[in-house]
């Protein structure tokens, strides 16, 4: 049988729901900070159960899109509910702990070696990668790109260019961690004070205290929710 006429998929239900709860967003002209209606309420308009409306509403939650305030309701953390796939967001819990297992070997090593042969430049860069990182958590901002430049500093001032290529390989996966880490709630600014320790240990030139410090950074980075979520109809 020729893949073009492999059997068809249906959408989910939970992942209809979410398409609705998109355009209700989208009509409300709701923003980040406001609530949707609690899931009783949604189950009833929608005509679904309210297993389906959780399940919908945790994939979101998973997304950084919604806080789920327990008592409280459910909140937007963005100003429309742009979710991604079920099977993206399947692919990336699947490969993601082995992301993690290579940027704990690759960027506590780097840490240790940052701390050994950084120049007077390097830590330069690393400073304002701080600096850049503090003004756009300041601004409310996740500092994707200035968390990327950091780390990008840490690794220049390794002076080690295999290590540096093998982090060139895994680029990819590398940004699809950090952008799942930190649209934890609270994750930049957790970030922030995580980086300034690696910083700290590097300025110092202690080999031992930046990998320690690297290695507990990865640790948070891989403490989030996609990893204890489960798509029940897959799983």
């Amino acid at each position: 049988m020729t893949e073009s006429l492999r059997p068809l998929s249906r959408p989910r239900l939970y992942e209809q729901v979410v398409a609705r709860l998109r355009e209700y967003v989208e009509h409300e002209d709701l923003h980040a900070g406001d609530n949707l209606p609690p899931e009783r309420e949604l189950a009833e308009r929608l005509g679904v159960s309210r297993t389906s409306v959780r399940q919908a509403i945790v994939a979101l939650e998973v997304q950084g899109l919604v806080e789920v305030r327990h008592g409280g309701g459910t909140y937007l953390l963005r100003d429309r509910l742009d979710a991604e796939s079920l099977e993206t967001m399947i692919d990336r819990r699947r490969r993601l702990p082995d992301v993690l297992d290579a940027r704990d070997a690759l960027e506590t090593k780097l840490a240790a070696l940052a701390a050994e042969r950084r120049t007077g430049k390097d830590l330069k860069e690393i400073d304002a990668a701080l600096t850049a990182m503090a003004g756009a958590v300041e601004r409310g901002e996740l500092g994707v790109a200035e968390d990327k430049r950091f780390h990008a500093a840490v690794t220049t001032a390794a002076h080690s260019p295999l290590l540096a290529a093998f982090m060139g390989e895994i680029a990819v996966p590398i940004a699809e961690s950090r952008a799942e880490s930190l649209r934890q709630p609270g994750r930049p600014a957790l970030s922030l004070a995580q980086h300034r320790d690696i910083a700290a240990a590097i300025h110092a030139g202690d080999q031992e205290a930046a990998a320690r410090a690297m290695h507990h950074h990865v640790a948070t980075v891989g403490d989030v929710k996609l990893l204890d979520w489960r798509d029940e109809e897959t799983d």
